[in-house]
């Protein structure tokens, strides 16, 4: 008994050597990583002053895992093996370039981008139609779905147990059971409900959980697939911010009226939605399958008007911010108007100082936000990005009338990006993401139409009502401002 007396005097007046040990390889691990300087400093604050829940919370969300390293493996290896199809339709994207240079200017060098860092082929013979909320969306969804006659895949952040989302359900068990191919991505964070029942009920169709969370890997909750994508026959798509919610469908049967956009295409740009999925598929556990007949079609060019449309897809494995730095490139090419739609605003300084070039260059800016957020930290984290943008001329909207959800940019009536990406570093860095980017006027004036119809609900802040807050509310925006690179 003395020995173990002994010992535990000995542990008792000598622990703080093995914590300062830990506490010295965990800071030395994280400067090794050469993260991005406000999100080491970030990280080092939360180790420092929130003792052992800061090493915890470092230790399952913070660390650059395995995990990252192998979807960055995934992505190469599927690049490479959709290269020389990449190849073949180079001739005809710098022909398209040529043509939208044409319509839309210097924009068109935002299709460059995506041919240039191979990113996403993208082309002219597309139809698109644009939806504002659920209650525009799910009818069209769902009558395509019934139509379905070769293949229906699937791919969603949140699919709730609710009407909408039992329905839909049903409508792919039917589909499955009359022989179509049915495929569903689901995120293990975000449709927890949804995979519970179809493990527990076995349907007809192939199911896969994305990133499963367990307490084993709680590290993958940090890595979440934010993607809202459906692909019928390899021939129409649905991209956008649109969950599988009855929250989406303003019927008054919620509190909350969820103001949101999304889009559906019909014609070649879908092939790029279908391989964006297949990339999916193939992060999960589930066996591949080749992209043939039915899956991939070629739609001959019959309308020299036709929307141009391609998508900037990207995820933790991504070499570069693909999605921050394609709404970049179109800011910088800006000569009248930007709008952007965003429900959480945690800007790169990159797009931060992307926005006070553009307006200080006579481009008007104007940014919509929520007033209310579903999330408190996020939001006041947004509001100590405002005042320097204020002060150079970013006219900031704060939407009154329910929860702005729209992830939208729209820019001098010709080109707009429609899709999931929030504009925040999550999003930009660690998020699966994709975003549509769009040449047609009739959509981009009602994009723009919608904007203005979104001011009449909103406040215009200025740079005197902002600075007359509360030093309180002043005072919490600036505290969740030191969490924003973890947010």
């Amino acid at each position: 008994m003395e020995v173990l007396h002994h010992i535990l005097q000995i542990i008792l007046q000598y622990y703080w050597i093995p914590l300062l040990i830990l506490y010295i390889g965990v800071i030395g691990t994280i400067l090794i990583e050469n993260r991005n300087p406000s999100k080491t400093i970030a990280w080092i604050m939360v180790i420092v002053f929130l003792p052992g829940i800061g090493l915890l919370s470092y230790y399952f969300f913070g660390q650059k895992f395995k995990k990252v390293k192998r979807m960055k493996r995934i992505y190469r290896e599927q690049s490479k093996k959709l290269l020389d199809a990449w190849r073949k339709e180079s001739e005809i994207m710098e022909e398209h370039i040529d043509t939208l240079n044409e319509r839309i200017g210097s924009l068109a060098m935002v299709y460059r981008y995506l041919k240039n860092q191979k990113i996403s082929t993208f082309s002219l013979n597309n139809e698109v139609t644009l939806f504002i909320n659920g209650e525009e969306k799910f009818p069209v969804l769902i009558d395509r779905l019934k139509a379905a006659e070769h293949s229906i895949h699937m791919e969603y952040y949140i699919w709730e147990m609710d009407e909408i989302g039992c329905e839909i359900l049903h409508i792919l068990e039917e589909k499955a059971k009359n022989g179509v191919t049915v495929r569903l991505i689901l995120d293990s964070f975000g449709a927890p409900d949804v995979i519970k029942y179809l493990r527990r009920n076995k349907p007809d169709f192939e199911f896969q959980a994305f990133l499963p969370v367990t307490f084993s890997s709680l590290a993958n909750s940090n890595y979440r697939n934010h993607r809202k994508i459906v692909v019928i026959d390899g021939k129409i798509g649905f991209v956008g911010g649109i969950n599988i919610s009855d929250r989406y469908i303003n019927n008054g049967k919620n509190e909350v009226y969820w103001r949101d956009t999304a889009m559906m295409v019909i014609g070649a740009a879908v092939n790029t939605l279908q391989i964006q999925f297949w990339n999916s598929w193939n992060q999960t556990e589930a066996e591949s399958f080749e992209l043939g007949r039915g899956y991939l079609n070629r739609f001959p060019l019959t309308n020299e008007d036709a929307s141009g449309v391609g998508f900037t897809a990207s995820d933790p494995g991504s070499p570069a911010p693909f999605n921050m730095e394609a709404i970049i490139a179109g800011i910088n090419e800006a000569k009248e108007y930007v709008q952007l739609c965003t429900p959480y605003f945690i800007p790169s300084d990159q797009l931060t100082t992307a926005l006070m070039l553009a307006v200080s260059s006579g481009v008007r800016v104007d940014l919509m936000l929520p007033a209310q957020s579903d999330s408190y930290f996020v939001q006041h984290a947004s509001f100590s990005f405002i005042k320097p943008l204020l002060e150079r001329g970013v006219n900031v909207y704060l939407y009154k009338k329910g929860f702005l959800h729209a992830k939208t940019v729209c820019i001098d009536g010709k080109l707009a990006y429609i899709g999931t990406t929030n504009l925040d570093i999550r999003s930009f860095y660690i998020n699966f993401e994709i975003s549509g980017i769009i040449s047609d006027r009739a959509l981009c004036d009602r994009l723009n139409a919608q904007f203005l119809a979104d001011i009449e609900f909103s406040d215009l802040i200025t740079i005197r009502s902002w600075m007359q807050r509360s030093r309180w509310k002043r005072g919490v925006d600036s505290i969740c401002r030191l969490l924003a690179p973890l947010l």
